[in-house]
């Protein structure tokens, strides 16, 4: 297997003179796995979200994606790695309200020559198509975006983080609104996309119910040896 994330004896820290916020001896994540990562409010699993996807940059030790090491990179060339390579669906899913459902899932193509050229035919269509998978109705499709409900914006921001195929997909809590029920239903569909693009998938959550749907988990408390935040 392939190493798609690598850390290495990563620490880092909010503000000088204190207690580091992560602190990760090592961290392996191979092609095409789906790791669940758990923890607390408070232990560190936005920080290292930060790390992962270049946002922010390891006080010492190394971070590597794609082997590429992102420690090393000038902070233009990681926003631009992030745009070609990494999915993202936030927890609060950050669509932009006033474009509709089909635009906001070609924006990432808009800023990435890479993701778009992934795609084969129209941006439009591939949206349309991701949409679908996702069950998404397509009555909706050209309605702008605030008019939809939460369940159905987190199907937009889903199709938004694997247009073009991106390698690493990272999923920030984005079930958190969402019934039981609900949240097992999108996990699958997730899951199924994810692997029809062959990207690697992290997905962080505090609810320990979702862990059985991953083939791997990670506790945050336990991998992190820093006092929590």
């Amino acid at each position: 297997m392939t190493s798609v994330i690598e850390l290495s004896n990563v620490s880092f820290c909010w503000q000088k003179n204190q207690p580091p916020t992560i602190d990760i001896p090592e961290l392996i994540i191979e092609q095409g796995e789906h790791l669940f990562l758990k923890g607390p409010s408070g232990s560190g699993k936005s920080t290292l979200l930060s790390l992962l996807t270049g946002i922010n940059t390891a006080d010492s030790g190394e971070v590597k994606a794609l082997g590429q090491s992102l420690t090393q990179l000038p902070s233009r060339h990681r926003d631009r790695f992030r745009a070609d390579h990494i999915g993202y669906i936030f927890q609060q899913f950050n669509l932009i309200p006033y474009l509709s459902v089909v635009d906001n899932v070609t924006l990432p193509c808009e800023f990435s020559q890479h993701r778009r050229n992934k795609v084969s035919g129209t941006l439009q269509n591939e949206a349309k198509h991701l949409l679908q998978q996702l069950h998404l109705d397509p009555l909706l499709w050209m309605k702008p975006v605030v008019e939809l409900s939460i369940g159905q914006q987190q199907r937009v921001a889903a199709a938004r983080a694997l247009i073009g195929q991106p390698e690493i997909l990272i999923a920030d809590e984005p079930t958190s609104a969402l019934d039981h029920d609900n949240r097992e239903a999108f996990i699958t569909l997730l899951m199924e996309q994810a692997n029809q693009a062959n990207s690697t998938m992290v997905f962080v959550s505090h609810d320990p119910s979702l862990e059985p749907l991953f083939s791997r988990s990670a506790n945050l408390t336990v991998l992190n040896q820093a006092r929590s935040s």
